[in-house]
């Protein structure tokens, strides 16, 4: 038996990434699953496929959580479906590094940080924190950066580190609100190996930053995966309000 079995989890931003790892990661261990998404249906939906031939459960959700309606559906459909979530990951975000929106002005990129990964991940915690607290228990995880509260240079990284900054002071708010019965603890990746890092990330700017990491590397998604797995189990049973920098040993 898994860690998590018997567990029923909603993952935000599910299809790629850090979240598809997260989903892949829980269903191993016993979880069953929601996976949400916005755009990317066929790789929602090919997660699903994956998760059920691991012997697992998964439904895939449309919702844009940046949209306090559709976030409110998605807890419908996830309580349809699941009956009770026990766990919830904010991991949905925007991306303004790569495809279309990273041709946008910051003024615009600024709002859909805004919107998506703050108010998205507010929407969402008030929707699921005083459900989870009515039935008295339950685990939020949020997503942060782990630069956030160090800073580093670049226009994109002001935007990131104020977003996600906020992030960190709403979960270490939240922890206090939903106490006991609901744990939130916050993920703070460092530079981990997604789409931007393989895509986009020039070759020189690359080794510059894993010459900054004690580690002599780039995270990988299952880095981010298993610390998430670990704080959403009951082996984390005492962590609330605290922030997991997955980045390392970058200080």
């Amino acid at each position: 038996m898994g860690i998590l079995e018997g567990k029923c989890a909603v993952i935000t931003g599910a299809s790629s990434g850090i979240g598809r790892a997260i989903a892949q990661a829980f269903a191993r261990e016993g979880a069953k699953l929601v996976v949400n998404y916005n755009r990317s249906g066929d790789k929602a939906l090919a997660l699903v496929n994956e998760i059920k031939a691991l012997g697992g459960e998964g439904l895939a959700v449309r919702a844009d959580i940046s949209d306090e309606g559709q976030v409110m559906q998605l807890v419908d459909s996830a309580r349809g479906f699941l009956k009770d979530v026990d766990i919830w990951v904010n991991n949905a975000g925007a991306d303004i590094l790569t495809g279309g929106s990273a041709q946008i002005s910051d003024t615009e990129k600024l709002s859909l940080l805004i919107d998506v990964d703050l108010r998205g991940t507010i929407n969402s915690c008030w929707q699921i924190a005083p459900l989870m607290k009515k039935r008295g228990s339950g685990v939020i995880l949020n997503m942060s950066w782990d630069l956030s509260t160090h800073g580093f240079h670049g226009r994109n990284p002001q935007m990131f580190s104020a977003v996600k900054a906020g992030i960190l002071g709403f979960s270490k708010s939240l922890a206090w609100s939903y106490a006991p019965e609901v744990r939130v603890n916050v993920l703070a990746p460092g530079w981990i190996e997604t789409s931007f890092a393989e895509e986009v990330m020039a070759q020189e700017y690359y080794e510059a930053r894993i010459s900054e990491i004690p580690m002599q590397r780039f995270g990988k998604p299952h880095d981010v995966a298993s610390a998430a797995v670990f704080l959403a189990s009951d082996a984390a049973a005492y962590i609330t309000g605290q922030v997991i920098n997955i980045n390392g040993g970058v200080i």
